[in-house]
């Protein structure tokens, strides 16, 4: 897949790897590959697992709301608030996204992580080894002292992946979705509880200190 010109956004350059996937700041190619995986459902239509219900709209929608909301990630950067959302690909295949959102990352040393699956890629494994893979990413490269996260209480799975990673609870919080309330819970990952549950074998390019500093680290 092509991959756009890197001299003035370097992030595009960065490869974050494990066994079976790579991690990357999408081009438009493979952007438009990711949107056609949200076109076709990442979860039932009965459940919602997001506090903005984004996956309500049609299929085509869905997809186009996809491929703006990456590009527009980049467009509203700031070393100081930033979302690095990363395409998920397996065999060069779109299955997904990893997000990794920081605020005042070079003060607070923390970030956040969401993602989401394609249903047709989803109990295998895959939601693990790419949470596995930003995590490495966050701690190693940019250096965090803790990573959260936060899921409905009622959300099994995502639940399940946190916990095999190192997450611990960090208490509860309420919130509007669809006209209704709806409880995450919130989770904490520290440098500690990383070590601690690190099994998947990562591997990180096109790191630079250009990169760096776009991040504030």
């Amino acid at each position: 897949m092509e991959q756009p010109r890197r001299h003035h956004w370097p992030l595009y350059g960065i490869r974050i790897r494990t066994p079976r996937l790579e991690l990357s700041l999408p081009g438009l190619d493979l952007l438009d590959d990711l949107a056609a995986v949200a076109a076709d459902g990442v979860h039932d239509a009965a459940e919602m697992p997001f506090t903005v219900p984004w996956t309500d709209a049609l299929p085509e929608e869905r997809g186009r709301a996809t491929f703006q909301h990456v590009l527009s990630t980049v467009a509203e950067w700031r070393p100081e608030s930033w979302t690095l959302s990363l395409a998920v690909t397996r065999e060069g295949r779109a299955v997904g996204r990893q997000d990794v959102v920081g605020t005042a990352f070079g003060v607070t040393k923390e970030a956040e992580t969401g993602s989401w699956l394609g249903r047709a890629h989803q109990g295998q494994g895959i939601g693990t080894e790419m949470r596995a893979a930003v995590l490495h990413f966050v701690f190693d490269r940019l250096g965090a002292d803790a990573v959260t996260s936060a899921a409905m209480t009622d959300n099994v799975r995502s639940l399940a992946v946190s916990r095999k990673l190192g997450y611990v609870p960090d208490g509860v919080q309420v919130a509007a979705v669809r006209g209704q309330a709806r409880t995450l819970q919130r989770l904490r990952l520290d440098r500690a509880g990383w070590e601690a549950h690190r099994t998947v074998p990562v591997e990180v390019a096109g790191w630079t200190e250009e990169c760096r500093a776009l991040l504030g680290a």
